[in-house]
């Protein structure tokens, strides 16, 4: 990324382990604290860029989270959790930066999705529901942008190996279920064993997801979504030639 200027963010605890990765703050590159659930910490970061460097000209949605839990078992924190990081807070980052974007008529706004946002899982409603949220909205933007040529872009990545499985969130109904092997303690089990022998397995790794991302960076003209890994393009191709009654049948 030698032609741009960036900042990286990550949450305060989180910051050592970007400067571990031998990752060091230079002129073209900034590390910055921030919890894009915190409108200060979301605004103070802008207002940075924009007095500094004029603005953003790429902004690259990438936090998120994941909560497992069947939906008996949500509560209304979790799921205000869920989606003030994976849908709010892209979305108060979006307004903060589409003005300057707009008198400059140019810009470029991407936001990491999933094989979530296309399709739901047992366990995982609340984040497949933030993620289509992510979807929509981001579809509804990406018209609304383009005359001042602002592209918008959903990158959807599958199951992609790491270790991230692991630093689920866990509503607490789930918890006790799973304790007391009581109502939806199968789900939980299988569905856990299923995706950790997914991501286990997967081809697709994080250096790869990025790499797609810089791609769509770079294209002149890409397009609205964007399935970044091997499972990705074939779940589109299942939900799109498939019929529903079948899809869904397959998919149980």
């Amino acid at each position: 990324l030698d032609d741009y200027r960036v900042v990286a963010t990550a949450r305060t605890s989180s910051l050592p382990k970007i400067a571990k990765a031998g990752i060091a703050p230079s002129e073209d590159l900034r590390l910055r604290p921030l919890d894009v659930t915190s409108n200060e910490e979301r605004t103070t970061l802008i207002s940075e860029i924009e007095r500094d460097w004029g603005g953003v000209d790429i902004l690259i949605n990438n936090a998120g989270i994941s909560y497992r839990s069947v939906v008996e078992h949500l509560t209304e924190e979790d799921e205000q959790h869920q989606f003030s990081t994976n849908y709010f807070g892209p979305t108060h980052l979006i307004r903060l930066c589409l003005p300057e974007m707009r008198k400059k008529r140019a810009g470029r706004i991407i936001n990491v999705s999933s094989v979530g946002g296309m399709m739901a899982m047992p366990t995982m409603g609340a984040y497949s529901a933030s993620k289509f949220a992510l979807e929509g909205i981001s579809e509804a933007l990406y018209y609304e942008m383009r005359p001042w040529n602002i592209k918008v872009s959903l990158i959807q990545p599958g199951f992609v190996r790491s270790n991230s499985f692991k630093n689920v969130y866990v509503s607490e109904g789930a918890r006790r279920a799973v304790e007391d092997s009581t109502t939806y303690a199968n789900y939980y089990w299988h569905m856990g064993r299923f995706i950790a022998g997914l991501m286990n397995r997967s081809n697709a790794t994080p250096e790869r997801i990025a790499a797609k991302i810089v791609q769509v960076m770079e294209r002149p003209n890409p397009p609205l979504r964007v399935p970044a890994s091997l499972d990705a393009r074939f779940f589109t191709l299942m939900t799109r030639l498939i019929p529903r009654r079948i899809y869904h049948a397959i998919l149980y």
